[in-house]
């Protein structure tokens, strides 16, 4: 890991009317590194891990990603930046319904513009590496949910991001799948060098990472100061 972060947040405060959901939170990512970021219900997670994304603006603070101002992109910049730097991973997988698996991993490579079939391809080797290669036919509807996650999981790591965020990605999974994905999540993170922002509440997922922090009150401990 280089000493420098990839991702830097300092500051960050969101509210949605009187609700403040980030009150001063100061993150780091390096790359490579997976950062677990925990805390109870309602405490500014995923509001953290969307403004890191680019997905929500901030009312206050700076994100620095590879040293650009996030802040200061324009909502197109950032929309690029999504399909091409960042790769998602969410709770209940968000797979197109009418495209066939491999469809559905090859999408971000179709919307930066990639030839069906090189696409297609690609995305057909994703599944495979994450052990669901058989369900490239088939539609999402027709799999298991943790087929559909690691379908979900391909899809993120199929344009080579840089950092990958998963908000709750075995939230709808049982204990056997939820493990499963995370191993699979991990180790093809690592071998690609894909940082990860994981939002999760369960400590045996968290394992999973680097280092962990605790978001509380719409601010960020690093999980040791906060236990």
């Amino acid at each position: 890991m280089t000493s420098a972060p990839l991702l830097k947040a300092t500051g960050l405060d969101k509210a949605y009317g009187p609700t403040p959901a980030l009150a001063g939170a100061d993150f780091s990512l390096r790359a490579g590194e997976v950062v677990a970021v925990m805390g109870p219900s309602g405490s500014g997670k995923s509001t953290l891990l969307h403004c890191l994304a680019g997905i929500v603006r901030p009312d206050a603070g700076t994100i620095a990603y590879d040293g650009r101002d996030l802040t200061a992109l324009s909502d197109r910049e950032r929309s690029s930046l999504r399909r091409t730097d960042f790769g998602f991973v969410f709770q209940f997988g968000q797979l197109v319904p009418e495209l066939t698996c491999a469809e559905n991993v090859a999408l971000p490579l179709r919307l930066n513009g990639e030839k069906r079939k090189t696409a297609e391809a690609r995305a057909v080797a994703w599944l495979a590496r994450l052990e669901v290669d058989d369900v490239a036919a088939k539609r999402p509807g027709e799999i298991s949910g943790g087929q559909g996650q690691r379908v979900a999981v391909a899809r993120a790591l199929v344009t080579a991001p840089r950092v990958i965020f998963a908000d709750e990605p075995t939230g709808a999974l049982d204990s056997l799948n939820g493990e499963r994905v995370m191993s699979l999540l991990t180790e093809a993170s690592r071998d690609t060098g894909a940082a990860v922002v994981l939002v999760t509440h369960e400590a045996r997922v968290a394992a999973y990472s680097d280092r962990e922090i605790v978001v509380r009150d719409g601010r960020v401990r690093d999980a040791e100061w906060a236990a």
